[in-house]
């Protein structure tokens, strides 16, 4: 995904695209290939798609690196996961819960699956046993449904664009209701262009971490018993950690015995050396990646299909010790896992909605995040709805001009990244008009069906100096010519819906957004 952070007014992205495609620096990760595409590509976290094998990832060119001093706010990439994919390998146990089918689908993880009694904390608590002034009784709250969970766009981690963020908690595998050391993050970053949840252990904390069982069973691994890392690239670097397995609680709903990233675990000081060549800036702090985590919940269930068949550079890794570790072939039960696939209902997809915004944005913004499409009535998949498949990649192809080039719609990119040269632009090649442009593209699905979509792009420059969190017509030159990101500004003012690779709704079978 491509989304922008301000910080000292400069641009970066915060994961999405590999870096090429972008203007600055994307934050996306790369993940891998999906059942349409067995080269082994990788995915939206961080970088554009490119093949993965001997190949190195580079960081955008045009500044925009967390830290940076230009003046202008920064393009963020997300970090993206790979595309479902038939887990080919054996071998290995998980070091908690018991290991499900290889297969990217909506089953919940076999390690055990969610409640829905919405224990779980979801960014915001209310006293319910307060009374106002003068003891009258208060009004009764209207129910909030169980698979829902609040959106914010706002700077409370500083100066940010269109970063949406969820509040999420995490405990260890199975834990009972109530377990005190159970972590509530809000700020995690929600990422539909990647797959997996990745938490800053920085934000987590040591006691959690290391409550958390540490994820084995590499296919390669001789003993079966060593902990398994990842390196997690994204255009504006990446993301070191171990792998471990927790419950994940989003809104009402509970993914249990995850496998998820855990970014600077202290467990695992020494970064790989071709995790560093390939990544660049290590955004293992709240202030780099703009964020205390990510949620990525893209369009397919497990993170890296590839890295199940075969050792990658700069993927997974086994570690005999802190400071050793080797390119590993992780089944896909072990891999990052979509918390959506793990939970035990709504779980073929999700709804994203936010409102429609003023010309020149606004401070802050609230929506809503829906598990499930079809499944209760507040996912209901409207007869009009405009549905697009995509490939098992979350791609589809967007007519602009006269070209026609991959595009790919993505939460975690903060603004439209495509190549327009006869657009001005300006600081870190935000798209810069004099007057704001009134445009449209075409997606087409992989199957032949289109929609236009209509979009404006204003002056970067005038929207960034309002220091707002959210505007829908910023836009950036990308590097490439070869890719559309239609970023957090394709959500505002929509109701967008994106089913799982494998999933049933509406009668038609996922991966596909509608809107």
């Amino acid at each position: 995904m491509f989304k922008m952070r301000k910080h000292v007014k400069t641009i970066r992205f915060d994961h999405s695209l590999c870096a090429a495609t972008f203007a600055a620096v994307a934050l996306s990760a790369c993940g891998g290939s999906g059942n349409d595409d067995s080269s082994g590509s990788q995915s939206w976290l961080g970088k554009p798609v490119e093949q993965v094998a001997n190949t190195t990832v580079n960081n955008a060119v045009n500044g925009g690196r967390p830290g940076s001093a230009s003046n202008g706010a920064r393009q963020n990439g997300s970090a993206g996961s790979g595309t479902a994919g038939n887990n080919t390998s054996s071998g290995g146990t998980a070091s908690s819960g018991t290991s499900g089918n290889g297969p990217s689908t909506v089953t919940p993880p076999s390690g055990g699956t969610t409640d829905t009694s919405g224990t779980g904390s979801s960014g915001g608590s209310s006293s319910g046993g307060d009374t106002p002034a003068g003891g009258g009784t208060p009004d009764t709250p209207p129910a909030v449904a169980v698979n829902t969970a609040p959106i914010v766009v706002d700077n409370a981690l500083g100066v940010t664009v269109n970063q949406p963020y969820v509040t999420v908690t995490l405990c260890p595998p199975n834990a009972r209701s109530g377990d005190a050391s159970c972590v509530t993050l809000d700020h995690m970053l929600l990422d539909t262009g990647s797959i997996g949840v990745r938490v800053l252990s920085s934000s987590l904390g040591a006691s959690l971490t290391a409550r958390l069982p540490r994820q084995t069973g590499a296919s390669n691994d001789s003993t079966g018993s060593a902990p398994l890392a990842q390196c997690t690239l994204f255009g504006s670097g990446y993301l070191w950690g171990s792998v471990r397995r927790a419950d994940v609680t989003i809104g009402g709903m509970t993914a249990r015995d995850l496998p998820v990233q855990i970014a600077g675990d202290a467990a695992l000081p020494t970064t790989p050396d071709d995790c560093i060549a390939r990544g660049g800036a290590d955004l293992g702090s709240i202030d780099a990646l703009g964020a205390k985590g990510i949620v990525g919940i893209g369009a397919r269930a497990r993170d890296f299909p590839l890295a199940a068949q075969t050792p990658l550079a700069a993927n997974y890794y086994f570690c005999a010790s802190g400071a050793s570790c080797s390119a590993a072939s992780v089944p896909l039960e072990r891999q990052a896992t979509n918390p959506v696939a793990g939970f035990a209902t709504d779980n073929n997809g999700t709804l994203i909605r936010l409102p429609a915004l003023p010309p020149n944005g606004q401070r802050s913004v609230t929506g809503e995040l829906v598990f499930g499409v079809g499944t209760r009535s507040n996912n209901a998949l409207p007869a009009t709805a405009k549905i697009l498949a995509v490939t098992g990649q979350g791609t589809l192809t967007t007519l602009y001009g006269n070209r026609s080039v991959p595009g790919i719609v993505d939460t975690g990119t903060n603004g439209f990244v495509f190549r327009d040269t006869s657009i001005a632009v300006g600081v870190n090649d935000w798209y810069a008009p004099q007057n704001t442009l009134s445009l449209a593209a075409t997606l087409m699905s992989t199957t032949g069906l289109q929609a236009a979509v209509p979009f404006s792009i204003a002056n970067a420059e005038r929207l960034l100096e309002m220091d707002y969190a959210a505007h829908d017509n910023l836009g950036a030159l990308s590097l490439s010519s070869n890719m559309f990101i239609w970023g957090l500004p394709f959500y505002y003012g929509r109701s967008v819906y994106t089913v799982l690779s494998g999933a049933q709704a509406g009668g038609k079978t996922g991966p596909f957004i509608a809107f």
